[in-house]
C-alpha cells in the first residue's frame, strides 16, 4: 500500500516556492526515515538543483540542524534532535492514553495535527501484528479523505472548512473518495452525533479508520486521534465499539493539554 505523492509537499500543489519554502522543504526530507540521506536524493526529492541543496545543507550545518557524513550523505543535526525532544517532553501525558486506546483496541492508533490543508502524523503506535500500515511520524495526508483530517475539520469554523474544501477541486485517492464538498461537510456532523467518524477506504485503500477530534483549553481543535486497520480486521460493525473508545482517547487527550499547556523557557544568560 503506497501513498500517491503528487510534488514535493505530497499535495499537488504547484505554487512558486520562495527560498524559506524551499528550505523547509529540504529540511522535511532530511528528516524522513531511511536517513542520513544522499544530497542527489534530497535535491530530487525538493525539486531543486543540487547546488541550492548542498547550500542549504551547509546552511543547516553551521547551525546545528544537520551533520554532513562525507560522501555526500548529511544527517539530521543536534539542534533539531533537540527540539524535536523538547516537543515530545512538553506533551508528556498523550503516549500512555494512545498506548492505553491501543490496548483496548489491538489496532494502530495514530495522533494527528494540522498545517494548512494537511494532516501532519505526530504519533503512531502499532500492535503485535503481521503487517503494518503506510503511516509514519511526521507523514503528511489531506484533510478532506483522512479520518483525522476529517475530525479536524469537523471542530474548524465554516470559513476554515471552505478554505479547505472550496479553493480548488479535491482529488480522488481511491474509488471511494467522496470529493463533493457538501457531502464532505455533511459527513462532519457525525462527531456531533456520535462522537466520532470513519474513515471507509477514503485515502488508501484495503484501510479503514475511526477518528476523533482533540480540543486544546481554549476549545479550538488542536487534532485528532485514530484507530486505523485492514478493512478484514476492521469491519464495519466494529464502528460501535471502537468508536466511543476512540471518542474517550480524544476527551482525555483534550483534558490532558488542558491541563499541561506547553511554557516557553527564556535563554539562560
Amino acid at each position: 500500500m503506497k501513498n500517491a505523492v503528487n510534488g514535493p509537499s505530497g499535495t499537488g500543489r504547484t505554487e512558486p516556492r520562495g527560498a524559506v519554502d524551499k528550505a523547509l522543504e529540504v529540511l522535511a526530507a532530511l528528516s524522513r526515515p531511511g536517513g542520513p540521506h544522499r544530497l542527489a536524493d534530497l535535491a530530487e526529492a525538493c525539486d531543486l538543483p543540487k547546488p541550492t541543496t548542498h547550500r542549504m545543507l551547509q546552511t543547516f550545518a553551521d547551525a546545528g540542524f544537520a551533520v554532513g557524513l562525507g560522501g555526500g550523505r548529511y544527517a539530521v543535526g543536534p539542534r533539531l534532535l533537540g527540539m524535536s525532544a523538547a516537543v515530545l517532553a512538553a506533551r508528556p501525558a498523550i503516549r500512555p492514553i494512545l498506548a492505553d486506546l491501543r490496548r483496548r483496541t489491538g489496532h494502530t492508533v495514530h495522533y494527528a495535527v494540522r498545517h494548512a490543508d494537511l494532516a501532519v502524523y505526530v504519533d503512531k503506535l502499532e500492535p503485535d501484528q503481521a503487517y503494518r500500515l503506510n503511516t509514519r511520524p511526521g507523514g503528511e495526508a489531506p484533510l478532506y479523505c483522512t479520518g483525522v483530517g476529517r475530525a479536524i475539520l469537523s471542530r474548524l469554523s465554516p470559513q476554515e472548512v471552505a478554505t479547505v474544501l472550496d479553493a480548488a477541486p479535491l482529488r480522488a485517492r481511491t474509488p471511494k473518495t467522496v470529493t463533493d464538498p457538501a457531502e464532505i461537510r455533511a459527513s462532519l456532523t457525525t462527531v456531533d452525533t456520535l462522537g466520532y467518524l470513519v474513515d471507509d477506504e477514503q485515502h488508501e485503500q484495503h484501510v479503514r479508520c475511526v477518528a476523533a477530534p482533540v480540543l486544546a483549553a481554549d476549545g479550538q481543535v488542536a487534532g485528532a486521534v485514530s484507530v486505523a486497520g485492514l478493512t478484514f480486521t476492521l469491519p464495519p460493525d466494529s464502528y460501535p465499539t471502537l468508536g466511543p473508545l476512540v471518542a474517550e482517547a480524544a476527551n482525555r487527550i483534550s483534558a490532558a493539554l488542558s491541563s499541561s499547556p506547553v511554557r516557553l523557557v527564556p535563554d539562560e544568560d
